[in-house]
């Protein structure tokens, strides 16, 4: 069992990271931000294995609150160390911001700075990261975060702001900063440059780029066309963005197709996974008699009774697939065979099939052909 002390433990990264510790069985954590008495502090630095410190100022009232929240902080901590006699792995979560000769930029060198000397005097182990934008859900919209408004003003329909879509922005991923802030305090080695540590992957994007993500996938509710989850920078923007989703919108309607045999919906199309649609079919009907050229599907019953017919178009004997939706039984429509899916049981039949490929008008690769 380890104990961690988190400062800045109630902002954007350290609710994050408090919450994938209190996970982990071998942590003993203890969270300390502004409100804290400050007696807990020193409380904590008296016993902590290890301190990740996140807690900083970026946006005060006052320009000395740049140092006093960025410097004066971080000097605090290694003072108390040292007053302790204690050596605990220190880990600094600073900017790149410390680039710039700002008031900011300014304090959050002076506080890597510190760190560095801190572990040059007691040997301690330390680890300084100059961060990128962070972005992921929990982030304050509005604030300093071009991904949370976006994301936040994108998902309620308000306007966003762009002064220059060209400019260029780097971006790590929540995650993946939790994940690598865990990894060198478990003794992983980290990925180094020069004296100071780097989350990876960083991802680039201009602005104007961003909020064009951003902007499909408020309207994919509409498109239904599933974002490209496979990269890995997508994957991420889209699970923020679904993270500042209003509470009184995490559901939506589909588009339903009605005739006397039931209803059909499209759930979702992409041209890397093809199209998904759930249907009800009313008892005693029966859809399909049709077949594909190339186009290839997959039946499933959720529930009720199904026989699926398939015949080869050149000829052969029918072949039966009774289905259930007391259990779940993947049925492939191969090309080259009609077939035909009736509802034989008293109640209404709700399947859900997969299509390989998003349905094209000028090339339907669909044929009428009785079973």
């Amino acid at each position: 069992m380890k104990t961690v002390l988190v400062t800045g433990a109630k902002g954007f990264l350290g609710k994050n990271l408090c919450v994938a510790f209190k996970r982990r069985s071998d942590v003993e954590l203890i969270e300390f931000d502004i409100d804290s008495p400050p007696e807990l502090l020193e409380e904590g630095l008296s016993k902590a294995d290890a301190i990740i410190h996140l807690a900083g100022v970026n946006r005060p009232e006052r320009v000395e609150e740049f140092t006093e929240g960025n410097f004066d902080l971080t000097r605090q901590i290694c003072d108390t160390l040292q007053r302790l006699d204690r050596r605990p792995f220190l880990l600094l979560s600073s900017s790149m911001q410390a680039l710039l000769d700002n008031p900011y930029g300014v304090s959050k060198r002076q506080a890597e700075e510190e760190v560095f000397a801190f572990g040059e005097k007691t040997g301690a182990r330390i680890a300084v990261f100059r961060l990128p934008g962070v972005f992921g859900k929990w982030c304050r919209p509005n604030y300093n975060s071009v991904v949370a408004t976006f994301c936040h003003n994108i998902a309620r329909d308000l306007p966003i702001k762009i002064s220059d879509p060209s400019n260029e922005i780097e971006l790590v991923y929540i995650d993946d900063v939790v994940r690598a802030f865990m990894d060198v305090l478990d003794g992983v080695p980290p990925i180094a440059e020069g004296k100071f540590c780097r989350v990876q992957p960083s991802h680039r994007i201009t602005l104007g780029a961003l909020a064009d993500q951003i902007h499909s996938f408020r309207e994919s509710r509409v498109s239904l066309a599933v974002p490209d989850v496979g990269d890995p920078f997508v994957h991420a923007l889209y699970a923020t963005y679904i993270s500042y989703l209003p509470s009184d919108a995490f559901a939506y309607a589909l588009t339903q197709r009605t005739d006397p045999r039931g209803e059909l919906a499209e759930l979702l199309k992409s041209p890397h996974i093809g199209q998904i649609f759930v249907s009800r079919t009313r008892p005693g009907i029966t859809r399909g008699h049709h077949y594909h050229d190339t186009k290839v599907e997959k039946f499933v019953v959720l529930e009720g009774d199904a026989v699926i017919r398939f015949r080869h178009i050149l000829g052969g004997d029918v072949i039966e697939y009774p289905v259930s939706g007391r259990e779940f039984r993947v049925v492939d429509i191969p090309p080259g065979y009609t077939y035909s899916i009736e509802n034989v049981g008293p109640n209404d039949l709700i399947v859900l099939f997969w299509a390989d490929e998003i349905f094209n008008p000028e090339i339907p690769d669909t044929f009428s052909l009785p079973v």
